[in-house]
């Protein structure tokens, strides 16, 4: 892995926008990403990642309807030791609008953008995430083998690894490499996006910003092999399944997943004071209990 460069500074964006159309009626009231996955609410894991990543400064980005919700559960993210920032998103414009809202926070840093529906789990994520971050410029994607690549966006990779070539939702894939919502991008990212042409849609596709990224032979692909799990959450049954996996996974273990107080406090944001008033806010609760342990442990 390459030596970190202290000097660049790290931001995080969550895209929490959309309409969640495939979980009406019950996203009519409230927004995918405040459902629970098992015991936790949606937002929570990519909230975590970033938080493992070391980002501190993060913008959640919303809609109008559901940014009060939001704040109502992280608030300014003081209790995590970290800086939360809100912004809404008008409509759904594509994915890498987020860079257009977020220009004037993403300032001179590089950015991290995960979606916040994403739920991501595996020994060596951390590894991963300080590996994309040691490339001061340039951008870095991530790769996961699916069953189904014609629902994604795939990278097609050369005899070496590299990326050959980015298709959006392939009708006959020649890889079974799906890019999933978690992406590293450096300083120049909000005015490349200007660049990026509207698609069909009318969205801000970002795939197209990734070529933009690979003509210039900056782009960097990890690839999640076996023992990650990158878990869809947009439908019914994929959130079940979703809950289903966390809860085993947690009752063998004995560890929550994405507790971000326990991240926080294990990074030396916040003290055991601290995590200990969030454990007896929540005392009915095993989320609540976890917590207690780790001040009673440590």
């Amino acid at each position: 892995m390459k030596k970190n460069n202290k000097s660049v500074k790290w931001k995080g964006i969550i895209l929490a926008g959309g309409y969640g159309t495939r979980l009406k009626p019950v996203t009519k009231a409230i927004s995918k990403q405040l459902l629970p996955v098992y015991n936790k609410p949606m937002i929570y894991y990519p909230l975590s990642v970033l938080m493992l990543a070391g980002i501190k400064d993060i913008l959640l980005i919303t809609t109008k309807d559901n940014i009060n919700n939001f704040k109502a559960i992280l608030g300014s993210g003081k209790n995590l030791g970290i800086k939360l920032h809100y912004k809404i998103q008008k409509k759904p414009n594509g994915i890498a609008e987020a860079f257009i809202i977020g220009q004037q926070f993403i300032g001179t840093s590089n950015v991290c953008l995960i979606l916040g529906d994403n739920v991501l789990y595996g020994q060596g994520l951390k590894f991963f995430l300080k590996n994309a971050m040691s490339r001061s410029k340039g951008a870095t994607i991530f790769g996961y083998p699916v069953k189904d690549p014609s629902r994604f966006g795939i990278a097609e990779l050369d005899k070496n690894n590299k990326i050959k070539k980015l298709v959006e939702k392939p009708k006959k894939p020649k890889s079974n490499l799906a890019i999933i919502g978690l992406y590293f991008y450096d300083k120049t990212v909000a005015e490349l996006t200007k660049r990026v042409k509207k698609s069909p849609k009318g969205e801000l596709e970002i795939t197209d910003l990734n070529k933009l990224y690979h003509q210039k032979s900056t782009l960097n692909i990890e690839i999640f092999g076996r023992g990650f799990a990158w878990l869809d959450t947009g439908t019914y049954e994929s959130l079940i399944d979703a809950s289903n996996f966390i809860y085993i996974a947690e009752k063998r273990q004995g560890l929550q997943i994405a507790c971000i107080e326990e991240i926080a406090y294990n990074n030396g944001w916040i003290s055991k004071k601290t995590l200990h008033k969030v454990a007896r806010e929540n005392s009915n609760t095993d989320y609540g209990k976890y917590l207690l342990n780790i001040v009673k442990n440590k």
